[in-house]
């Protein structure tokens, strides 16, 4: 009962949190022609309520593509009508065609939060709750409680700012926490119909689509190819294939339908830089074409084909050692952390990568917090300075400020994080072992570990408030987005290098699959 309480103080603060943060400004607010995420989700509902479902994804005289046209797979826009027939009841004008286009007004941005505020209580928040509570049979006096757990996943800043702050739908990340909470309980085919949700609502979820498909396989493998596993793996192909032949099921009346929205859904002719073109030069991303652009113009030299297959040729090889160790040792644990190293992967290296898709790594990371709290910490602080540029654009400076420093003083109090830097607490034990003459190297280890925190933090302290209030350089007027893209950029690389050691290095796997088989 008194688990329930805390629990139940946990998500009423969280939603707090949330509602205070909703209560500002919200992406491209009277910033016509374009407006920003907030028009785009008011459009498409705009879009799918007045039009035919065979013209949802076609450039037409009613639905300009250029404008903020879908580019998100069904379950999207079926959300975006089921909100479009509510506003309908409410206010007609807000979604009219064509004389809707760039509607603001205060009682139609608290139906949108509205909206955003229900998705997170019906989707994502108790997703998080049940997951916390899985966690009991794992935990230790060591580790912190249920509901501090919870309250440092929910508390997260950078999924607050962009949902509540921003404007963005938190489900297709919601169900793809569903996935991860039903295959904790082995219910591998509830997993894969949440996940195939997750993945039809945002193909960003390919991100997660590996891991995904490397546990299940590799538990098939355990099982026996001849026998539970073979029978096992036909259950869940055919789970896969029913999920997405009911989401698609409108679009299958003929192959052009298919293709429209593929295209829309991958449009690969636009480049590896597509996401960087609505920022000015230089690009505000934190992912590796973007920071390496600052002193090779990759895009000048290199062509939008060649660019495809570099970038999968680099996120393909960054990802093999991790996917073929999920494989062969598929176990809970290592699946979550390679959850973190593929989003991560996929992030740095693949194609079209937006500032927000860092979400994509974040919330696995908030799924293994109560595991490595201070490296969690750390990079759940870094991905939201990642996103500053966006953030400043936005209006949302406070909310930023005081939702970085709640969350860092919420972890340090429920993790005591700066007691948990050795080299056990940090899982890196079996690879210290592995090298000759660490003794004397990890001694110092801790100390050097915190240091290396404090200076970053110093670091995006100080860079956060130079953004925000100093001007630049006439000379340089991009240097603060830049710096920030740069520098979070070389944190993620080096997270990502910690990531990969934990995984391949880590014993426990090996001891814990045993119970899968």
């Amino acid at each position: 009962m008194e688990k329930w309480s805390l629990m139940t103080i946990t998500v009423l603060l969280a939603l707090t949190v949330r509602w205070t943060v909703s209560l500002g400004s919200y992406s491209g607010a009277g910033k016509p022609p374009m407006y920003g995420d907030y028009e785009a989700q008011r459009h498409w509902q705009e879009v799918t309520y007045n039009l035919p479902i065979r013209q949802w994804y076609f450039n037409t005289s009613d639905n300009n593509l250029l404008y903020w046209g879908l580019d998100y797979p069904p379950l999207t826009a079926y959300h975006s009508f089921l909100c479009a027939y509510i506003a309908k009841l409410i206010n007609p004008d807000w979604i009219a065609l064509h004389t809707s286009r760039g509607y603001e007004s205060q009682p139609h941005k608290l139906f949108m939060r509205t909206t955003v505020f229900v998705a997170d209580l019906l989707v994502y928040i108790p997703a998080v709750i049940l997951y916390c509570f899985s966690l009991k049979e794992t935990s230790t006096k060591k580790k912190a409680s249920i509901s501090c757990v919870a309250l440092c996943i929910l508390l997260y800043p950078g999924l607050i700012l962009i949902d509540h702050g921003h404007f963005q739908y938190p489900l297709s990340l919601g169900f793809a926490l569903w996935g991860v909470l039903c295959l904790s309980y082995d219910w591998d085919l509830l997993g894969s119909v949440a996940f195939c949700l997750a993945l039809n609502y945002k193909q960003m979820e390919l991100y997660h689509s590996l891991p995904f498909f490397c546990y299940l396989l590799g538990k098939c493998f355990k099982k026996g190819l001849k026998g539970k596993g073979l029978v096992l793996l036909t259950k869940i192909a055919g789970t896969v294939v029913v999920s997405f032949a009911v989401c698609w099921l409108p679009f299958c009346t003929d192959m052009a339908q298919i293709m429209q929205v593929l295209r829309r859904l991958f449009p690969i002719d636009r480049g590896l830089f597509e996401a960087c073109m609505f920022s000015s030069p230089p690009p505000r991303l934190a992912n590796i074409w973007c920071s390496l652009s600052v002193l090779i113009k990759i895009k000048n030299i290199v062509s939008p084909q060649t660019q495809l297959k570099l970038s999968f040729a680099v996120t393909f090889l960054s990802l093999l050692p991790t996917c073929v160790k999920l494989t062969v040792q598929p176990s809970l644990r290592g699946f979550k952390f390679a959850l973190v190293s593929c989003a991560l992967s996929f992030f740095l290296f693949s194609f079209q990568v937006h500032e927000k898709s860092i979400l994509l790594v974040s919330i696995p990371v908030c799924l293994i917090i109560n595991e490595i709290p201070f490296m969690a910490t750390w990079f759940l602080l870094v991905s939201t300075f990642s996103m500053l540029p966006l953030l400043l654009k936005d209006g949302l400076l406070l909310p930023y400020a005081v939702t970085m420093l709640a969350f860092l003083s919420v972890c340090a109090a429920s993790f005591s994080i700066f007691e948990k830097t050795s080299a056990e607490d940090l899982q890196l034990k079996p690879f210290s072992l592995s090298l000759k003459g660490y003794v004397s190297w990890f001694k110092s280890f801790p100390k050097i570990v915190r240091s290396l925190f404090l200076l970053s933090v110093t670091l995006m302290g100080v860079l956060s408030l130079a953004s925000a209030a100093v001007p630049p350089p006439q000379r340089l007027p991009d240097l603060f987005p830049l710096s920030v893209s740069v520098i979070s950029c070389l944190h993620f690389l080096l997270f990502l290098v910690y990531f990969n050691v934990v995984i391949l290095w880590d014993s426990k796997n090996s001891r814990t699959q045993k119970k899968i088989s």
